[in-house]
């Protein structure tokens, strides 16, 4: 590690890295809207028209001048990149890392420059005179190199500028494709290969048809139905602020749920351990009632805004204390839907106390921070951001709110494992320990 970062607390570390990441994204947009830019303005040299997309630029030209453009376009795509790969050798990375995928993979943020901008001048010609092909292969390698010069000249360690590359090659997918979570997704499945291949199929078909049938044959919605919310200018800062403090929700729920099995521990016959969870728990649920059963119908309620923030301050504190007490004691079960709803009931509970001090238009809808919340804590208990926020998204079919939900719970999953936290789950449905 530079010896700049020696002394740095891990929180600092942290927020340096955060603060980078934010940074890529803006790169990574400034990268993809360049090259759309220059991809037109060739465009323009090629056939002398601004026709919007290169199919009405086509339409604007006889079929000779067609076959003219694209044909000496291809001539001067060839001759860019083969003299441009010589130049690129003859500099002092040589051949390494062509490619983005080839240097996620291999871990090494050190991309070559002379290669990148050999091969994104060549991909500019080539798309600005009627190459069929696509241009978000380049946009998103344009992304990455923008991505690889603050890591490879700040003082980041080898793991972090690797996280800062990869950081780059999703935010170029998702600025390309307007897929904020296929870029993600796509990082993991194909960049980093965290998935085993041989079982993606298996996986798919086995959840698509349950779905289906699901669907088909059972309840055709959402789990949980609510109104369609609206995304505010304001709500992505929201979400992040709220990530904090949903992050340190999943850090206080799963460190009590710990504290409170090693005091049960000392209890050792199973019989007098659950009795006197089932008595503590019966006796919060006096003041309570909500925090009987896994939280399903509270879950309903809070989405459908029927609770306010007086009700939703007692169910969070109430389902805290009484969710440690049950799985604390031992009780067989997970806290998978409690979890969903200490996140609902936080979310709802923190936009219902902004919009005390804050104008109605900067914090939105209650609603819409209750969605957030709710994939924001799942992932700090769970470790699994990635499960958290498609689930939340499915669960409540408010995709629209994708953007601030991958925020709140990328921010909410850093702190819960930054300090140590340990996840709840093998099993994330059944809590298997």
């Amino acid at each position: 590690m530079p010896v700049r970062q020696r002394f740095i607390s891990p929180v600092a570390q942290a927020a340096w890295l955060w603060g980078w990441s934010a940074i890529v994204g803006v790169l990574a947009v400034a990268a993809t809207t360049g090259f759309r830019w220059l991809a037109r303005w060739v465009d323009w040299l090629a056939t002398g028209h601004h026709a919007v997309g290169l199919v009405a630029s086509a339409h604007s030209l006889s079929p000779w001048h067609r076959a003219l453009v694209c044909a000496l376009g291809g001539v001067l795509a060839g001759a860019l990149l083969q003299y441009g790969l010589a130049w690129a050798r003859r500099g002092p990375r040589g051949d390494k890392h062509l490619d983005y995928m080839d240097a996620t993979r291999a871990g090494n943020a050190d991309l070559n420059d002379r290669t990148t901008l050999t091969r994104t001048v060549s991909a500019l010609v080539s798309i600005g005179t009627g190459a069929s092909i696509g241009r978000e292969g380049p946009m998103v390698q344009l992304a990455a190199w923008f991505a690889s010069w603050p890591a490879r000249w700040l003082p980041f360690s080898m793991q972090q500028r690797n996280a800062i590359m990869v950081a780059g090659v999703a935010a170029g997918i998702g600025c390309a494709y307007h897929a904020p979570i296929a870029g993600v997704v796509f990082v993991l499945e194909l960049a980093l290969g965290f998935f085993a291949r041989g079982a993606i199929a298996p996986v798919f078909i086995a959840s698509a048809t349950a779905s289906a049938l699901m669907y088909w044959l059972v309840d055709p919605a959402p789990l949980y139905t609510m109104p369609t919310v609206e995304i505010k200018p304001t709500s992505l800062g929201l979400a992040l602020a709220a990530g904090v403090f949903f992050g340190i929700i999943a850090w206080v729920l799963t460190g009590l749920l710990e504290a409170v099995r090693k005091l049960f521990a000392h209890i050792p016959p199973l019989t007098l351990r659950l009795g006197a969870g089932g008595v503590l728990v019966g006796l919060v649920s006096m003041a309570v009632p909500e925090v009987w059963g896994n939280g399903y119908s509270v879950i309903s309620r809070v989405l459908q805004g029927q609770l306010l923030w007086q009700a939703l301050a007692a169910v969070l504190i109430a389902k805290v204390a009484a969710t440690a007490l049950s799985s604390g004691s031992g009780a067989i079960g997970g806290v998978f839907t409690p979890s969903l709803l200490v996140g609902a009931a936080a979310g709802s509970l923190a936009a219902q106390i902004a919009l005390l001090w804050l104008p109605p238009g900067m914090v939105g809808d209650p609603r819409a921070l209750a969605v957030v919340g709710m994939a924001a804590v799942l992932a700090g208990v769970t470790h699994a951001p990635l499960m958290a926020i498609v689930m939340a998204l499915e669960m409540t079919g408010q995709y629209q709110l994708a953007v601030p939900v991958m925020l709140a719970s990328g921010v909410a999953f850093s702190i819960s494992s930054q300090f140590g936290v340990r996840p709840l789950y093998g099993n994330p449905i059944e809590g298997a320990r």
